[in-house]
């Protein structure tokens, strides 16, 4: 049997600190589909919501939230996506409304709603749509011009259903992120990777839904009706250029904290964990809650 990733040799105690922190789970149905969720910490503390990109799951979090000690960190697995349910169609309006039940259901008074990639798309769609029910939002990477990196991938794929693989091992072998980066840390590597699987009778098959993408807003769209704090994490070998990030403050009035993330590339949770944690940290500091 194989090690888990926490009993990799080149696993650092943090993250093997991290994963033994784990979340409880928990699902919510909206509009007739279950969506899953992960939890962690005191549920006294302000609420943090975390939204993965597309084609991913709230196990992207799960070496991230147990070291955001200042805040109930709650991670959400979208319909179409992880251990959530399937849909015919999925919208970003529908995937807002599944984050705000979620954070009802777990009676968070106006989180912080912080989303990657697609994931951000999300959140500003929430602070567009249902601004009452979070107090601020943020965005990693999401780049303004362009629809989300993750659908422009899966859309060429023209709706083949995934292929199993007779291992997990070999399944884990052939992980691709989207869009695709080379240096990954293999440790975070193996455990978003290892669930990101499901079995059946048939081998191991990847749980999203290749039928998730669609037509979304561009972010030209959606910024400048964000009513409430809006930030952005710029990752430096990301999408989010400078001179894009300056565009994008220019939409909402110059009002847009920017967090660079040094060396980090599109998924800086998996490459430079730790200084994304150091900059959610910080953001969060000086966002109190009701920002």
């Amino acid at each position: 049997m194989s090690r888990s990733p926490a009993e990799r040799a080149d696993a650092p105690d943090w993250f093997v600190q991290a994963l033994a922190a784990a979340p409880a789970h928990e699902d919510v149905e909206v509009e007739g589909v279950p969506v899953h969720y992960r939890a962690w910490g005191d549920r006294s503390l302000p609420g943090l919501v975390l939204v993965h990109g597309g084609a991913a799951h709230s196990g992207w979090w799960d070496h991230i939230a147990p070291q955001l000690h200042s805040h109930r960190v709650v991670a959400v697995d979208l319909s179409g996506h992880g251990d959530s349910g399937r849909r015919d169609t999925y919208a970003m309006s529908l995937w807002a409304r599944e984050v705000a039940a979620v954070a009802a259901a777990e009676e968070l008074d106006r989180p912080v709603v912080l989303g990657h990639s697609m994931g951000g798309w999300v959140a500003l769609t929430i602070g567009v749509e249902l601004p009452g029910t979070v107090s601020a939002v943020a965005v990693i990477d999401s780049p303004i011009d362009r629809q989300p990196p993750e659908d422009e991938r899966l859309r060429d794929r023209r709706r083949r259903p995934h292929r199993p693989y007779p291992t997990a091992e070999e399944a884990i072998s052939h992980f691709r992120t989207i869009p695709r980066q080379d240096v990954l840390l293999p440790y975070v590597h193996d455990h978003v990777a290892r669930g990101s699987l499901r079995h059946d009778s048939d081998g191991w098959r990847w749980k999203f839904d290749p039928n998730f993408w669609g037509t979304r807003p561009l972010l030209t769209q959606l910024l400048p009706r964000v009513t409430g704090p809006v930030a952005l994490f710029r990752c430096e070998k990301g999408m989010v250029s400078p001179t894009m990030a300056a565009e994008m403050a220019g939409l909402v009035g110059g009002h847009l904290p920017v967090v660079d993330l040094p060396d980090a590339g599109h998924h800086p949770m998996l490459d430079r964990p730790l200084t994304l944690v150091a900059g959610v940290r910080t953001l969060l500091a000086v966002w109190p809650h009701g920002a």
